[in-house]
């Protein structure tokens, strides 16, 4: 990979991980539009490092908190009546299933799911889908009110977003809108959520981007170490300023943008502009 390449996505990474309009979408996208080349799942996995460190940074009480609560929930059962103890199985229930289809499907992320047709498709269909939820969703039930319900519920959008274009942050946020959570609260669990599937699926990655199996580019691990860093500064921008937003405004701004860029995708692909592949 060259060094430009590195920076352009490692910038765009750390901007769209955490809205609803798909990281490894635009990443893509981005290989395709201004290299010509597809920097593979792998590197796009890896590069997500940079922006979980991020959260762990930006979330280090809420986290503490929550691994505190729940180990001390194991050997006491007084605490288990805390809300802590609670959002500690949350999380661990709503990362089982993008786990166990990303282990599964692994070789299809990596090699299929990467056309651009279904990604723009993804593009519009998901975010329609995140369109509605926002809409039609109550949106009344605060972070205190997560339950067991919105962890399944969240955790199975999740694993959708194992097809690119469909945006883990905008699955999850659907699903909780959609069940009745307030934007904050479907964002915050969102974050949460984040955790565990995208650190273990940067660490499974990271011997393929230095050497992938199938399509891709390698990348030398000072690449890697800078990529982290500079997804890392903006990530945890990126993460302040949209926790501002939800609290505003609505979904449709994302909705429409994502859109947008589907069609022109389709366009583009359907001229012979890009290529799928």
């Amino acid at each position: 990979m060259s060094w430009l390449q590195v920076i352009v996505l490692s910038i765009i990474q750390g901007l769209t991980e955490f809205l609803p309009i798909s990281s490894s979408g635009h990443m893509r996208l981005a290989d395709e539009l201004l290299f010509g080349t597809d920097a593979g799942a792998s590197f796009t996995a890896v590069s997500q490092l940079g922006t979980e460190a991020a959260v762990l940074v930006f979330f280090a009480k809420d986290i503490y908190s929550i691994a505190r609560g729940w180990l001390h929930g194991l050997i006491s059962k007084e605490a288990r009546q805390a809300f802590e103890y609670r959002m500690g199985w949350y999380i661990i229930i709503g990362s089982l299933p993008i786990g166990v289809l990303g282990f599964i499907f692994r070789d299809e992320v990596r090699e299929g799911a990467r056309n651009l047709w279904i990604i723009a498709w993804m593009f519009i269909i998901a975010g329609l889908l995140l369109g509605a939820a926002d809409y039609w969703g109550s949106k009344r039930r605060p972070v205190a009110e997560i339950n067991g319900k919105d962890a399944v519920g969240m955790g199975i959008a999740q694993a959708f977003a194992l097809i690119p274009g469909v945006s883990r942050s905008g699955g999850t946020m659907t699903a909780g809108l959609a069940l009745g959570l307030d934007r904050y609260a479907a964002a915050r669990f969102s974050f949460y959520l984040a955790i565990p599937a995208v650190v273990a699926a940067g660490l499974f990655s990271l011997p393929d981007a230095f050497n992938p199996s199938g399509t891709g580019l390698s990348a030398t691990g000072l690449q890697l170490a800078v990529t982290t860093v500079i997804t890392f500064i903006v990530g945890y921008a990126t993460i302040a300023w949209f926790l501002r937003f939800v609290q505003s405004y609505s979904m449709m701004w994302f909705v429409g943008y994502r859109v947008i860029v589907g069609v022109i995708m389709l366009a583009l692909l359907s001229a012979g502009t890009i290529s799928a592949t």
